[in-house]
């Protein structure tokens, strides 16, 4: 079984990893759902182009965390009378707070969201309910697939914030440190419960991430 490697990213000069993880939160959701503060996440901007960058990352985040939410609604059409569905809905809760906290940010910051929110509601919840169909193993392959790659791409946005200016962006660091840390304890969650056992699992892995890329890609831009 391969586990997802965690980055620890690393002050310049130091031997101390930035941004330590919050620890297994996977657990207990609610104690994730207490540690996000009501704080101004954004930062004042000093010109029109780091306004840009910050309206670009929360519009893929939310649009991350919208899609999220909707492959677990599909997962769970399936398999909610199941004995995973406990398991499920738990990681579905974290993800419904994650998405409340982007929308608050949207709102509070006037950061228009994708246009492409209908796209990936139905896309997202097609993605979820088909993985599903394959049983609990085709879920779970999916959540490893899919929490991998918002995993990495919170670590990139940690990097950017990083090399910029950490102290400006000590907030907006925070959480999303905090929700990159609930995609992999999502990611660990699916190994531990069979995602590899699935038939083609490596070749749903690299479709399904294939996927996440693009719509991370457009995400931002559109």
């Amino acid at each position: 079984m391969h586990r997802f490697v965690r980055p620890q990213l690393m002050l310049r000069d130091s031997k101390q990893p930035l941004l330590p993880r919050a620890g297994h939160l996977c657990t207990n959701h609610k104690s994730v759902v207490s540690s996000v503060r009501g704080y101004v996440v954004l930062p004042p901007t000093s010109d029109e182009e780091e306004k840009a960058m910050l309206h670009r990352m929360m519009r893929v985040d939310h649009a991350g965390e919208y899609g999220a939410n909707r492959i677990y609604a599909g997962q769970m059409a399936v398999l909610g009378r199941t004995q995973i569905s406990p398991l499920i809905q738990e990681m579905w809760d974290q993800e419904k707070q994650h998405l409340r906290k982007f929308n608050e940010i949207l709102a509070e910051n006037r950061v228009r969201p994708t246009l492409l929110l209908p796209l990936w509601n139905i896309a997202g919840f097609a993605l979820g309910a088909g993985s599903a169909l394959l049983g609990k193993e085709g879920a779970m392959a999916c959540t490893v697939a899919v929490e991998e790659s918002i995993s990495e791409h919170y670590n990139s946005q940690i990097r950017t914030l990083m090399e910029k200016d950490p102290e400006k962006y000590t907030e907006l660091l925070q959480l999303i440190k905090e929700f990159r840390d609930d995609e992999m304890e999502h990611h660990d969650t699916g190994l531990e419960h069979d995602a590899e056992s699935v038939p083609g699992y490596q070749l749903m892995k690299a479709i399904i991430q294939v996927g996440c890329k693009a719509a991370i890609y457009i995400s931002e831009r559109l």
